[in-house]
């Protein structure tokens, strides 16, 4: 049985966040989330969800968590790549992030708070499982999302993300955070490109510089808290019964890739490990036919288990 499409007309319509277009059968969508709305882009399946597949198999709801320093503008050329394959595709700015609710102190954007947003999110965009994908720290969330509740999901896909932190991880952001807030932090790896006006700039550059200004400081304090001290989540991720899905870029540098590959190893026969070609950390973005091919895959096969 095919699933159910979540209605638009429960959400309401929000205006894009920076002035990149929005690409055909994409919707910006804010959605009424107990910490306040947090804002989405959502696709559509372009083709009859019974013929996406030869066979008849039907395809189903993804929703995509994003990264450190990141947004849902970080998919927003990918969503239709997937939307293509048959699948109903949601990404969200999480809390602090873009335009998102922005709640005040950094308790506020605990491991287990932006979590419980996954959940959240996941029971009001489908009333099936759905299949999660996190890509960098959004990976580490929502892992802890799929332990929290594997009933809301059908797969979890670690996109760029490893096992665990260590000690001295992003001690530097947190310092140059806490000094002068999360435009600094892009000043900061920018130096030269600071007093350039958005034309100078270029779109793409002016849109990172404009989401840095509008990135909460307490997310990514917290944020950098979480990246030093999560702890592996292979044993209960192996408890959860879910599939799972360790993938990265073979260009990817943010978490060593043979850690990586660990955790699906330790996770073990549900969980799959792919490198995508010519993709680094963000491998949507750089090899994005690749990573829409191995995603793809992943969670038709599930499918075919399925039947």
């Amino acid at each position: 049985m095919t699933l159910p499409i979540a209605r638009l007309d429960n959400f309401k319509k929000v205006p894009p966040f920076g002035d990149f277009p929005i690409p055909a059968g994409v919707e910006v969508i804010g959605i009424p989330a107990e910490v306040g709305t947090l804002t989405a882009l959502h696709s559509t399946p372009r083709v009859p969800q019974d013929q996406a597949k030869p066979g008849g198999i039907p395809c189903g709801t993804v929703l995509i968590v994003p990264g450190f320093t990141g947004s849902k503008e970080d998919f927003l050329s990918f969503l239709p790549l997937l939307a293509e394959q048959g699948w109903n595709v949601w990404v969200y700015s999480q809390r602090g992030q873009a335009d998102s609710s922005a709640p005040l102190g950094t308790e506020n954007y605990s491991l287990e708070k932006q979590a419980s947003d996954v959940v959240e999110v996941a029971s009001l965009i489908s009333p099936s499982p759905v299949h999660l994908l996190g890509h960098s720290l959004g990976g580490v969330i929502a892992s802890a999302a799929a332990i929290a509740s594997p009933s809301s999901f059908r797969s979890l896909t670690m996109f760029c993300s490893g096992p665990h932190g260590w000690p001295d991880r992003h001690l530097e952001t947190t310092e140059t955070v806490t000094r002068t807030g999360s435009l600094g932090l892009w000043e900061r790896d920018n130096p030269e490109l600071i007093d350039a006006s958005d034309a100078e700039l270029g779109p793409e550059v002016a849109f990172l510089r404009m989401r840095a200004a509008h990135t909460s400081n307490d997310n990514l304090l917290a944020g950098a808290e979480i990246l030093r001290n999560h702890q592996d989540p292979s044993a209960a991720l192996r408890g959860s019964g879910l599939p799972v899905l360790v993938t990265h870029g073979q260009d990817d540098e943010a978490w060593p890739q043979s850690a990586q590959r660990q955790l699906a190893l330790d996770i073990g026969e549900r969980a799959q490990y792919r490198v995508i070609p010519a993709g680094a950390h963000s491998p949507q973005l750089e090899a994005p036919q690749a990573s829409a091919a191995t995603l793809d895959a992943f969670w038709h096969s599930l499918a075919v288990s399925d039947s």
